[in-house]
């Protein structure tokens, strides 16, 4: 669908006369857009690349543990890039991940895997990324057994009839073993049209394996002893189409290799279960949450060495702070045992475990940069406590042997590791709390589903409840009101309102009847839904939008790479610069450009240069700059994910400051989405009461929001009286509110667009606008009609209602504006960003609405707009917006 000029009017409120702006129009090929094209491919228009794979390549997530600041993720970056094949690498330093575009024909996972641990980091292959812009690779190689086979004329006959099929590229026939090997697109034809072709010749036919392979990980309840395992590994030892296993007994998954078109994940789960008696309990392992709990074991870890590096320095600090102030202790510790005193020996066995126990982790990282030639923060710790560690090593023996015994500084070396990890702790949290954007969009979607079981006669047998990641295209799912749809499909059978809000944005439920496509994640409100399940996995909606998000926090912003350039060199100046610290100060102090005085009692110059020179390297290991950014744009895009905003990523950000206009939709964005009844008006002998009942009475049988809202509203002043109507009543209503107090309907009909019509008492009533009653034959009175127009003026809906072809009523319905949207509009007016409202009402309500916001020059009247995931696309520019 092609939105153009002619579907936009840009407005001015004031003086009430519609004029079109002058816009640029981009050429009509830039702005034509298939319908039903995919979430992600809308964003590939753009300078950045990301999302983009060239044909033949194919794209893999790693984990990557062992990164500490911006050096460590440049390094592994670099490993990548030099293989051989690698088309592009991008590491995300806060996700511990990195995306990697290469040639399968040139490089291997494990070549990939290989190189970031030769770079000194652990690499872990995620079995399944969520990315949904990876292309899947169309030609498989499938062995096929086929018998009934004599001669060379048979196997002519069979390659032959292979290799018309469409898709099939390769097909060769052994005669002697009774295989064949074909070479397709699985796109294009599938295992099974191979075998009905070769069956059809009059030949038997069956897959053997083909070449490929998918992983899944999943969650075993059960396993309790080695009798249990060795049960399991025989189960899958017998299933067909099971390559490899292995099974970790710490944490109790399974990882299983498996070939997808010989068995799928779901009956691999369904194989192991039944093979088990029901012994064993299996769930799929979803990626999201395994990462969480590495993330959380990250924390725990840390969390357990600042505490142990806490506790430890504790007592040194004391011992060179406070103890000397106590008489009985300043004894004790001053008692010499050995050549050193207990004082000195304590410090040295505390600091000793300090630096080499819990910090060893930053010799393991400084050592592992620099074999690989570069530099890190890691580098920093371990030099600047090193320097005050061995400097007070070497001054206890210089003392020890020639009786000058120096200042030591133990206590400096203690403290800086606590306070570096305390950094590292904090750093942790931080990052896991940027992941919970990703955690609540996963969260969206049902665990589970209600599978319909169907015979092969195509009726239904029964129901079973199975996870929701094994879902397949295809299967027939039930859905209960108030139940989560746990795949994207279509309505197969029953009708229902579906809020859709978490997708497009609007609160209105939408109505779903048979053939309508529904969303996974979405919530269905009322009635019970039979839905054919069409696109799981990574082609879901819900898929694409975490990919996008997973995409945008992954991606560089073009001031990233100012920072990673700076960070790449930064630990190497800061160390020259603590060299000339160091001989700044000694040489000041030996040419006497600083008083004798300065120095530490029993200290010289050279203690006195070094203590600077470490407080240079010190102050300068906090990452923040190669943190900044990414935690920036993680933060970013998670919390406008959050709120309905996808951000395609860093570069984006960047550029929002040159944003001149904001184009807001009117319903459930500057309003609340939520229908009130705000007024209530007779036109005839019956009393207010009685008026609401009819209506009341005539509504109750609609699933309509606004129905819904005019029956809630009699409810309550039936039973409370209108004061007493309150916001959280008018969010009690769920369904069809059928009391004792209303009327008897008979012949209930829903007219779409217009309105409902029924019979109360033998008599015709009609609610709804004014397009129903003229069609009914029923006339408006003129003061009526003044009265829905001001209704429309002030921003409310008029709904007409008629008895006996009479009009005896209005109601007012109202969208309250939300109470922040008037102080967003004037903040976004003061940074010279100008709003832009986008709205499909009456031409009065707009006007109306926009006077409420103050938005007295920009109103936007659109009637075709291109939802895309959680909002929407205008193709129309406004470079030349005329105000």
């Amino acid at each position: 669908m092609s939105l153009s000029i002619r579907d936009l009017q840009l407005t001015q409120v004031t003086g009430g006369r519609r004029s079109p702006s002058s816009t640029a129009v981009p050429d009509d090929d830039s702005l034509d857009m298939e319908e039903g094209t995919r979430l992600l491919d809308s964003y590939d228009d753009g300078d950045d690349d990301s999302g983009a794979i060239e044909e033949g390549m194919r794209k893999i997530q790693v984990s990557v543990t062992g990164m500490t600041c911006a050096a460590c993720s440049n390094s592994v970056e670099g490993a990548l890039k030099s293989i051989n094949g690698v088309f592009k690498a991008s590491v995300a330093l806060l996700q511990n991940r990195a995306d990697v575009v290469f040639d399968p024909i040139l490089v291997k996972d494990e070549d990939i895997k290989n190189a970031i641990e030769d770079a000194g980091f652990e690499a872990e292959i995620l079995p399944e990324p969520s990315n949904a812009g990876t292309k899947p690779r169309g030609m498989l190689v499938g062995q096929f057994t086929i018998g009934g086979m004599t001669c060379a004329a048979c196997v002519n006959s069979v390659e032959g009839i292979l290799r018309n099929l469409p898709g099939v590229k390769r097909a060769v026939v052994a005669l002697a073993t009774s295989l064949g090997e074909v070479e397709y697109d699985h796109t294009v034809i599938s295992k099974d049209d191979i075998v009905n072709a070769i069956e059809d010749a009059g030949f038997e036919a069956s897959l053997v394996q083909s070449s490929e392979q998918d992983k899944i990980i999943l969650g075993v309840a059960g396993v309790f002893n080695e009798l249990d395992v060795q049960l399991l590994e025989g189960i899958l030892s017998s299933l067909k189409g099971v390559r490899q296993f292995r099974f970790d007994t710490t944490s109790g998954e399974l990882e299983v290799l498996f070939d997808p078109e010989l068995v799928s994940s779901r009956a691999l789960v369904d194989g192991i279960e039944g093979g088990s008696n029901g012994k064993f309990k299996l769930h799929v392992m979803n990626p999201y949450a395994r990462m969480t709990t590495k993330d959380v074991g990250e924390t725990s870890n840390m969390f357990q060495l600042f505490r142990s590096s806490l506790f430890l320095s504790i007592p040194v600090f004391l011992i060179r702070v406070v103890c000397p102030h106590i008489p009985l202790l300043d004894v004790f510790l001053l008692w010499r045992c050995g050549p050193f005193s207990m004082g000195d020996w304590l410090k040295w066995a505390l600091v000793s475990v300090v630096q080499f126990v819990v910090g060893k982790r930053f010799y393991i990282a400084a050592g592992r940069a620099l074999r690989n030639g570069s530099t890190n923060m890691d580098v920093l710790v371990a030099l600047g406590t090193s320097a005050s560690y061995f400097y007070s090593v070497g001054a206890l023996l210089y003392g020890a042997v020639t009786g000058f015994w120096s200042p030591t500084y133990f206590e400096t070396s203690a403290m800086l590791i606590t306070f570096v990890l305390m950094g590292k702790y904090l750093e942790c949290l931080a990052k896991g709390k940027t992941s919970d954007a990703i955690k609540k969009l996963v969260e969206l979607a049902p665990a589970t589903a209600s599978l319909v079981v169907k015979d092969k006669g195509g009726n239904i047998i029964g129901e079973r409840e199975i996870d929701a990641l094994l879902i397949q295209p295809g299967d027939t799912l039930k859905v209960l009101p108030g139940a989560k749809l746990p795949a994207d499909g279509v309505v197969i059978w029953g009708s229902s309102y579906v809020n859709e809000s978490m997708v497009t944005g609007e609160s209105a439920p939408v109505l779903k009847e048979v053939d309508s496509p529904v969303i996974g994640g979405t919530i269905n409100l009322h009635g019970a839904l039979h839905i054919k399940a069409t696109k799981v996995g990574s082609e879901a909606v819900l898929s694409q939008i975490i990919s996008l998000v997973e995409t945008a926090q992954m991606s560089k912003a073009p001031i990233q790479k100012f920072a990673d350039f700076v960070a790449s060199i930064f630990v190497p100046t800061v160390v020259t610069l603590a060299l000339f610290t160091l001989l700044g100060w000694y040489v000041g102090g030996v040419v006497g450009a600083y008083p004798e005085q300065w120095l530490p009692e029993n200290g010289n110059y050279f203690v006195f240069a070094l203590m600077f020179s470490i407080s240079v390297v010190v102050i300068a290991c906090p990452c923040a700059l190669g943190l900044a950014t990414p935690t920036a744009i993680m933060v970013a895009t998670g919390v406008g994910a959050n709120n309905g905003v996808l951000i395609k990523g860093g570069d984006a950000l960047e550029r929002a400051q040159k944003v001149k206009y904001v184009i807001f939709d009117k319903t459930g964005t500057l309003t609340q989405g939520k229908a009130k009844v705000t007024t209530a008006k007779v036109f005839s002998r019956m009393d207010r009461g009685e008026f609401l009942m009819l209506v009341a009475s005539a509504e109750a049988s609609s699933e309509h929001p606004l129905a819904k809202a005019i029956v809630e509203y009699a409810r309550h002043f039936h039973f409370f009286d209108e004061n007493s109507l309150t916001e959280d009543a008018q969010n009690s209503s769920k369904g069809s509110i059928i009391s004792a107090w209303l009327l008897d309907v008979a012949e209930f009909s829903a007219m779409p667009g217009r309105g409902i019509q029924c019979f109360i008492d033998g008599k015709r009533v009609l609610v709804g606008n004014r397009k129903l009653l003229m069609e009914s034959g029923v006339t408006i009175p003129s003061h009526v009609e003044n009265f829905v127009v001001d209704l429309e003026e002030s921003a409310k809906t008029g709904i007409l209602a008629a008895y006996d072809d009479n009009v005896i009523g209005v109601l007012g319905v109202a969208d309250p504006l939300k109470r922040e949207a008037v102080v967003v509009l004037e903040g976004l007016e003061k940074m010279g960003v100008r709003p832009v409202m986008v709205t499909g009402d009456n031409w009065r309500t707009a006007q109306a609405v926009a006077r409420e916001v103050c938005m007295h020059k920009y109103i936007c009247m659109c009637t075709r707009i291109c939802i895309i995931g959680m909002g929407f696309l205008l193709k129309d520019c406004l470079s030349d917006f005329n105000h």
